[in-house]
């Protein structure tokens, strides 16, 4: 009776050997495409479970034969490890509130600054206008002197009309041209640039036609002429 019972043991060791190392074969042998399959992992998971814990039971790595828990906890990770963090302010922002409440904001200091300039400050009123009498030298408001400059130079279709039409035109068509998507300055090289010439060259033509134009409009030095300019 005994030795049937030896010969059944050695019979089941045997077995879990041929088993073993038919696992062992099974998690080996890779794919073609050098990944295992889920029969294939879950046979050397199998295999490493049996080589730690010695008797053959199943337990996990690391985790002690008496413990009743098959899995243990190998690191808590922060969300913050896990998570892009954006620190700096992304390039588009929505128009509500970054945009409107801003402007919001300028629209009433602006009408404040006026209210108080307009009741302090009383406007300047000329005597009535002579039509027969044409004050020399005649000028534009300063904001159109710039324009009036230009009729100086050019005939007036083209002062008045050509010129005028060929900036809005490429004004309209800025955003055809320049079709960069960032909000942030330094990402607008040629806007900046465009802008910038055409506030120059706009500037220059105010201060000439201000401060260097006489009577019948020509040229003159203000440190030696004297200087033809009201507001």
């Amino acid at each position: 009776m005994a030795a049937a019972q030896a010969a059944r043991a050695e019979g089941a060791d045997a077995g879990e050997a041929a088993g073993a190392t038919q696992a062992a074969a099974v998690a080996t042998a890779e794919t073609p495409s050098g990944r295992l399959t889920p029969e294939q992992r879950a046979a050397r998971v199998q295999e490493s479970l049996k080589s730690k814990g010695g008797n053959g039971a199943a337990q996990s790595i690391g985790v002690p034969g008496t413990s009743e828990h098959t899995h243990r906890l190998l690191a808590l990770v922060p969300p913050a490890g896990i998570q892009q963090v954006h620190s700096k302010q992304a390039d588009k922002v929505y128009t509500w509130p970054h945009l409107l409440l801003v402007e919001f904001v300028s629209l009433l200091a602006v009408g404040v600054l006026l209210l108080i300039v307009s009741y302090f400050l009383d406007p300047i009123f000329r005597t009535l206008a002579n039509p027969n009498l044409t004050p020399n030298p005649s000028k534009a408001p300063w904001y159109f002197l710039g324009l009036q400059e230009l009729l100086r130079y050019f005939h007036p279709m083209v002062a008045g009309v050509t010129i005028p039409g060929v900036g809005l035109i490429i004004l309209g068509a800025a955003g055809y041209i320049d079709k960069n998507p960032s909000a942030k300055p330094d990402n607008r090289k040629f806007a900046n640039l465009a802008f910038t010439m055409f506030l120059v060259l706009w500037t220059v033509l105010v201060f000439a036609g201000s401060f260097f134009r006489g009577p019948g409009f020509n040229w003159v030095w203000p440190w030696q002429d004297g200087l033809f300019f009201e507001l």
